[in-house]
């Protein structure tokens, strides 16, 4: 019963999982690609240059997945919210509700991870072709047609679904049977006591690693670098929503001030749901801190020896962190079209109290806008903190080059990919009728 269950839950809820079913896809297709890039330069002796730079791709590829599916599965089961007190009230046990969703994220990660092994070898070859064009291997890549990339890449994906899934499902079991009848949207509990120890501690555990970084050989250096970078955000991401409701809510005041209709219902809604809000800042952050410290870290290498790239190489390094970019957009737009779609009900009241189209169109932007902002500013210290230390190592002084137009570009992708997915979610709600059964 359960497993029919899960699989139909998977197939009337395909966007609250369509996040999580293509950053499973892509981390098994990058685990799995980069593998088999991996066993055919370990052939050849001129490519072990690249075989470090390829291992920590997946790695990181790995840890985003990790992030985004955590994040969006805590979203598909707050949504549901209601769905689970639901069962729960007419008999179903805390242990069938958590192997119910977790029969869900797991029909979710093997059918991701066998995509992702499909379109491993194409983007293994691509892959090879890139390397060879950019300069970064001095020879050409092959691709070894060999198991062990595709066995690990099926591990891969319920391996990195099945914490998540067991996260999300200590949520759901969290949730009483009276749950159903409470209408306050306000969040009863702005951090639960296990993920303040979880944020504390990857905190401290990403301060450590950048107290080590100028301490440890300069090969190892980058990645230290990128350990504090992941730790620093998976400690953010826990504690976000106390940094959200107080930015949130300065940010929101302003915007009250200069635009009153549109504005008071945002700050209200970031005042009272600071979790949700943070879900969609969450991805935001990680792109930001991972790519600005990826990004700038090869900038500020560069700069300290003396090193110009031009032509393709120059893009070597942009093109390396596009898949934490795609995980962004895909992450982002799915994080806003849920928040947004859980808002029906507020919106269609809204509507029913005389709030214009034009003034619900003024409050999802600025909305979206704030918590775009809050993302981006906490993934901007995690990585100026990185960055910092990496200079230190680098060159002995605390500083770090950097591109203004490469971070206005990634920034810029976030705020289009939130807006698109918060307006495309709400287009229905705020045209249609005031009566859902109308």
């Amino acid at each position: 019963m359960i497993s029919t269950l899960a699989w139909n839950n998977v197939r009337t809820n395909r966007l609250g999982l369509a996040a999580s079913f293509a950053a499973v896809l892509l981390a098994a297709m990058l685990v799995s690609g980069s593998g088999l890039l991996v066993a055919g330069a370990d052939t050849r002796d001129e490519l072990s240059d690249i075989m470090g730079l390829l291992v920590l791709s997946a790695a990181v590829s790995g840890f985003v997945a990790v992030f985004v599916v955590a994040g969006t599965l805590s979203m598909h089961v707050l949504r549901q919210r209601r769905t689970w007190a639901l069962l729960r009230s007419v008999g179903m046990t805390s242990r069938q509700v958590s192997r119910l969703i977790t029969a869900e994220a797991m029909v979710v990660a093997v059918l991701a991870s066998a995509a992702g092994c499909v379109l491993a070898v194409p983007y293994a070859a691509l892959m090879a072709g890139f390397l060879r064009t950019t300069g970064l291997a001095a020879a050409d890549v092959p691709v070894e047609m060999t198991t062990g990339p595709f066995i690990l890449a099926l591990v891969t994906g319920p391996g990195v679904t099945l914490p998540a899934a067991r996260v999300a499902a200590r949520k759901a079991i969290g949730v009483r049977p009276l749950e159903v009848l409470r209408e306050s949207a306000a969040q009863r509990r702005l951090l639960p006591w296990p993920r303040a120890v979880v944020g504390a501690i990857a905190l401290a555990g990403g301060i450590v690693l950048l107290w080590l970084v100028p301490q440890v050989k300069p090969v190892a250096a980058v990645p230290a670098g990128l350990g504090a970078t992941m730790a620093l955000c998976v400690g953010a991401s826990a504690l976000g929503p106390v940094a959200l409701r107080v930015m949130g809510g300065a940010l929101g005041a302003l915007v009250a001030w200069i635009d009153p209709g549109a504005g008071m219902p945002v700050r209200a809604s970031l005042v009272t749901q600071p979790r949700r809000a943070m879900s969609a800042a969450s991805p935001v952050m990680l792109t930001v801190a991972l790519a600005c410290t990826f990004l700038f870290a090869v900038a500020t290498g560069d700069a300290a020896t003396g090193i110009t790239r031009t032509g393709p190489s120059a893009w070597a390094a942009p093109m390396m962190v596009g898949s934490a970019v795609i995980y962004t957009v895909i992450s982002v737009l799915n994080a806003t079209a849920m928040t947004m779609a859980e808002r029906t009900e507020e919106i269609r009241l809204l509507r029913t109290v005389g709030t214009g189209p034009r003034q619900l169109v003024r409050a999802v932007c600025w909305e979206t806008l704030i918590v775009t902002s809050v993302g981006a500013l906490l993934g901007t210290g995690i990585a100026a903190a990185s960055l910092t230390a990496l200079g230190k190592a680098a060159t002995g002084e605390a500083w770090f080059a950097y591109s203004p137009l490469q971070y206005a570009t990634l920034v810029l992708v976030c705020v289009a990919s939130g807006l698109s997915g918060a307006l495309a979610a709400t287009w229905k709600v705020r045209h249609g009728p005031l009566l859902p059964g109308d």
